[in-house]
């Protein structure tokens, strides 16, 4: 059985705009081969990409200094645009879309943008913007607020903050979102990047000191970090992911370019590391996929920013250690969203 996958890119090498744009990938269900990378649509810098819940509807940002996201209608032929919005932000780098609301966060500004969604998934109205103020101890990477991912925690919305340090709690409502306040800090100057929701427990990536926490969202308290990788180096931890069944969880660190297996237990309290696969250079994002068929391997598809290929491995449950099942060259890819 052969599936698809949509990915989001960056520049490759040129200035935003420069021919870059969503592309869409074959998987074979049966061996994780990669296959037929094609250019469905060109648009500046689409570094994230969501999808509606319903399937409809594709939502890219568009990552420049006066960020936009376009909804593009979903047909077996391809992507069309429906419309693009302002976000009211600089440098869009996250979008969340759940069935009624779409969600985006601005790096270069450090707001968080909302937008409600019609039935069709067009937007249903202009752009609701939560703005943040702070820094941190980074005077380079952490001089004011950095939004940089969007969640879903119980009921309510988190934003990680890569400048403040902080996750920031927002309550949906029709068309939008009210601030709720600090869900948690994180040590200063860690830098918190993606995070992911388990149970009672919420496990973020921390980027400038690369790292795992886990939090106790009802105390808003670290319970718990662990080291991202064995590896010695330059360490960057990107994103994080949970395999379909939530026992492991995956961590993609650039600089020594891997993907960390870890062991979920306890809650995820404890997080038991099993191993770290070579990927490409700059491994920026991941789609973890149904196991390959026949097998109860997780089959997760890296996108290798700096080395322009996606990279496609079979993950054992019991050694959490990877095999390269398939590659494919794409320039710069950043995002990789399995189509539906």
């Amino acid at each position: 059985m052969t599936g698809s996958l949509w990915v989001g890119t960056y520049p490759d090498g040129g200035p935003a705009g420069s021919g870059e744009g969503i592309w869409r990938v074959r998987v074979d269900a049966s061996t994780g081969e990669l296959s037929d990378a094609r250019l469905v649509v060109e648009t500046p810098a689409p570094s994230f990409l969501a999808l509606h819940p319903r399937g409809h509807t594709l939502y890219a940002v568009a990552e420049v200094d006066k960020g936009t996201v376009t909804a593009f209608a979903v047909s077996p032929d391809g992507l069309a645009p429906l419309a693009t919005q302002a976000t009211g932000g600089a440098l869009p780098c996250h979008v969340l879309a759940t069935a009624d609301a779409l969600y985006v966060a601005n790096y270069g500004s450090g707001d968080f943008t909302t937008f409600g969604l019609a039935a069709d998934g067009g937007f249903a109205g202009g752009p609701e913007v939560h703005g943040n103020s702070g820094s941190g101890p980074d005077p380079e990477r952490q001089e004011g607020p950095h939004a940089h991912y969007i969640g879903i925690v119980g009921d309510e919305v988190w934003v990680s903050d890569l400048g403040t340090d902080e996750l920031r709690r927002y309550r949906p409502r029709p068309g939008g979102a009210s601030a709720a306040g600090i869900a948690a800090r994180l040590p200063a100057g860690a830098g918190p990047r993606h995070f992911v929701a388990i149970g009672d427990v919420v496990v973020v990536a921390t980027e400038l000191v690369a790292g795992v926490y886990v939090l106790d969202h009802q105390a808003a308290a670290v319970v718990a970090r662990h080291d991202v990788a064995a590896a010695r180096g330059h360490l960057q931890p990107s994103h994080l992911a949970l395999s379909p069944d939530g026992s492991l969880l995956f961590v993609a660190v650039r600089g020594v370019d891997v993907l960390s297996t870890f062991a979920v237990s306890a809650g995820a309290v404890r997080l038991k590391h099993l191993a770290d696969t070579p990927v490409g250079r700059g491994p920026r994002h991941f789609a973890v996929l149904p196991p390959i068929a026949g097998t109860d391997a997780a089959l997760v598809v890296v996108a290798d920013q700096q080395a322009s290929t996606l990279t496609a491995l079979r993950v054992d449950r019991e050694t959490g250690s990877g095999t390269p099942v398939g590659s494919v060259p794409l320039p710069a890819p950043a995002c990789v969203l399995p189509a539906r």
